[in-house]
């Protein structure tokens, strides 16, 4: 059983995302949801990204840093699209078991970060035609992992859906892509690749 901190997307604390930590913690998992928001939730990418910006990217990352502040070393960082920036962005700050980037990865320079966390293994999942998907970053973060001596694995999905696993997003959730991702997902929780 791992500890795990499931970070949102930019939409907020969707109902994929209490699925996500309903999966995990019926594999037997700790879940923390960390709620950035306070309670917020939107629908919409434009209306959500222009909230988070007025709150200001470092403040959401010293918010995800303070929200487990009473997880133990070990602990496994997960998040969704913008929460994929903030899982890296905790585990380059706390000792941590693994990271799981979900439709979100950013460079390293992007959060004001040198060098990936020695040794710690991660997992990035996207389609292969997400519109927010960023392939230079993917391949940034997949270098910064390996030259900190941690395994990654990138995996793609056919379509274009962004939050591919959220059944509330109709026109985004793809089931078979969603099923394939869990069971890699749950692999990794099980017993992070060293």
């Amino acid at each position: 059983m791992a500890d795990i901190a499931l970070f949102h997307s930019v939409l907020g604390v969707r109902p994929g995302i209490h699925h996500a930590s309903d999966r995990l913690r019926a594999d037997g998992h700790n879940v923390l949801v960390v709620d950035q928001y306070d309670g917020r939730v939107f629908d919409d990418y434009e209306q959500a990204g222009e909230f988070a910006e007025s709150i200001g990217y470092p403040a959401l990352m010293q918010l995800a840093l303070e929200a487990v502040n009473d997880l133990p070393d070990g602990f496994i960082t997960a998040g969704f699209s913008n929460g994929g920036g903030m899982a890296e962005y905790v585990a380059t700050q706390r000792e941590v078991g693994g990271v799981l980037m979900l439709s979100g990865a950013l460079d390293l320079s992007m959060l004001g970060v040198e060098s990936w966390p020695a040794g710690v293994p991660a997992q990035i999942h996207y389609t292969v035609d997400d519109p927010f998907r960023n392939q230079g970053w993917v391949d940034a973060v997949a270098k910064q992992v390996q030259a900190g001596g941690g395994n990654v694995e990138v995996f793609d999905y056919a379509g274009a859906g962004h939050l591919f696993t959220d059944r509330s997003l109709e026109s985004e959730y793809d089931e078979q892509s969603a099923e394939l991702l869990w069971t890699r997902v749950l692999s990794f929780c099980a017993s992070p690749p060293s």
